[in-house]
């Protein structure tokens, strides 16, 4: 966080601006709206919501993106002449990425500003804010991520103390509800400053990381307050989501807002598909705009995976910029392993659509050490977590992991699973050996009689060709419909992360591949990766 009230400041820095009441409030997070009036050099205006932060205190907090003397006014309702200055101040030119866009159809989907793609490799860590409020080592724990090339976390806002049917989080040692009041008896109209204080904290360690965080703003719609829209009322939604985007929408590592976990739970907490819970989505994505004036993304994540999202938003089809996407694929004792089905749901569901997507959740893996808390983890293990995000990937997704030791009621912030290292290999592979950024889904190069789900094979390739990839999720032999030129190719290993030391070399002909057998120690046949280069 720079210095407060600065008077210079380099360009995609967050700036801080305090304001000091001299009345006193009896409700000053309800009773008092400020605006922040930001004029660029250019001219343009940004409106950006204060915060209120205790002891008769506003704050502002923005992120100018354009170099030059900008100017600023803040505006109170009711008008409070402590609250409503004026000032200047220098924005310095710097190399700065800046912030995530969306780019649907250009590589995997997103660049910052910069122009620079991302290739998103994210983990799940829904109850990090409450983990570090409770004393959790979290600053060490998003260092070690950061190291393993992670560049997102997912994280929630509210707290979630339970998952059902047994999911208690053991390591909720204080309360972490972030209103006033209680559950039992809510202040809507307030906030709990000392868990938002643990919250800025975890933001701008996230911020100095150079991690990206996906904020979600409500938590999942079976629990309080969100499965009690009488109680939760829109007025005490719109308070809750205009104080979260003024205390953190002006930070680089913001990168989606996602209103609610799996929307569908909308109005009522009840899990399937409703048309009210779309027109929810809309109307809140269209408000967050508004109101976070910074840009940043505006994500939904789903439940229910059909019908089709191009469907659900047709009425206002730019509202949502991204999918957080969930499917687990085949998690049975038999095909767990296989995480079988997941490109044919990616393919109807989004049929038709136009935005971004992430493969934000397939699964988390079983940790056989803890209890059987969630019964749908039991078969999701390393092998179910290493083919779930190759077979995303290979749609042309970025992913987003998840570990029983991290994702909610568990907190073993210290202790890496299996498949961590698979995850590495595939973001290896993605940045280095196939470059995501030039790569599309071209399913019409395979040629080849239909298969058992689970079993077919995937396809990327560069718009001219030049370089080709394809996914084999569990042996089996294809051929390609390629020119005639030639083409030099490999092996990797997606359980090794290592390319075949034999390379193919291939002239006009037949194309056609089969992947090195073996099996592994089940007797489920291996998952490799072809890799092919144009020498032409």
């Amino acid at each position: 966080m720079s210095n407060p009230n600065p008077t210079s400041l380099p360009r995609r820095t967050v700036g801080e601006w305090s304001l000091q009441s001299g009345k006193v409030y009896k409700e000053p997070f309800a009773d008092v709206t400020v605006d922040a009036i930001f004029t660029a050099p250019s001219g343009q205006t940004v409106t950006v919501p204060a915060f209120y932060d205790g002891e008769n205190t506003w704050r502002v907090r923005f992120n100018p993106g354009e170099a030059g003397r900008w100017r600023y006014r803040t505006v109170s309702r009711p008008t409070n002449a402590d609250l409503d200055t004026r000032g200047e101040f220098e924005v310095t030119e710097r190399a700065a990425d800046g912030f995530l866009k969306s780019t649907p159809g250009k590589a995997f989907g997103f660049h910052y500003e910069s122009g620079k793609p991302l290739f998103i490799v994210g983990d799940t860590t829904y109850n990090l804010f409450g983990i570090a409020h409770c004393g959790g080592d979290v600053e060490s724990f998003m260092a070690r991520r950061a190291a393993q090339g992670f560049n997102l976390l997912r994280v929630r806002v509210p707290v979630s103390p339970f998952h059902p049917p047994d999911g208690y989080s053991d390591w909720q040692t204080c309360r972490t509800w972030a209103w006033g009041g209680s559950e039992q008896s809510p202040r809507f109209d307030r906030f709990n400053l000392d868990y938002f204080a643990t919250v800025d904290r975890v933001v701008q360690h996230a911020e100095s990381l150079g991690l990206g965080l996906e904020m979600i703003m409500e938590a999942w719609g079976f629990e309080f307050p969100f499965n009690s829209r009488q109680i939760f009322l829109p007025e005490w939604e719109e308070l809750w989501m205009r104080y979260l985007i003024a205390r953190y929408d002006a930070y680089n590592s913001l990168y989606f807002w996602t209103p609610l976990n799996e929307y569908e739970y909308y109005p009522n907490g009840d899990w399937h598909h409703k048309p009210v819970a779309d027109r929810w989505a809309m109307r809140i994505a269209r408000w967050i705009k508004g109101v976070a004036q910074h840009g940043h993304i505006l994500a939904m994540h789903n439940g229910p995976r059909v019908p089709p999202f191009a469907q659900r938003f047709a009425a206002d089809p730019d509202a949502v910029d991204t999918i957080m996407y969930q499917e687990w694929g085949s998690r049975d004792r038999e095909t767990g392993w296989l995480a079988a089905g997941i490109e044919e749901l990616i393919k109807q569901s989004f049929k038709g659509w136009k935005g971004s997507v992430v493969f934000a959740e397939y699964a988390y893996e079983r940790n056989p050490a803890l209890p059987l808390i969630f019964p749908g983890h039991e078969f999701t293990g390393p092998e179910h977590m290493r083919r779930a995000p190759w077979r995303g990937a290979f749609q042309g997704m970025g992913v987003i992991h998840g570990f029983e030791n991290t994702w909610g009621p568990f907190a073993i912030l210290d202790e890496d699973q299996p498949s961590l290292p698979y995850l590495q290999h595939l973001q290896r592979f993605f940045t280095e050996i196939a470059p995501f950024q030039y790569l599309h889904p071209t399913p019409h190069l395979l040629k080849e009689a239909p298969r058992e789900e689970g079993y077919r094979p995937a396809v990327l390739a560069a718009e001219d060709l030049s370089q080709v990839a394809v996914y084999f999720p569990a042996g089996g032999e294809i051929t390609l419909a390629l020119p005639a030129h030639g083409y030099a190719g490999q092996w990797f290993d997606p359980r090794r992360g290592e390319l075949t030391s034999t390379a193919l070399s291939l002239r006009s002909g037949s194309m056609r591949f089969a992947p090195p057998e073996g099996v592994d120690a089940e007797g489920h046949p291996l998952d490799w990766v072809l890799v092919l280069v144009s020498t032409s």
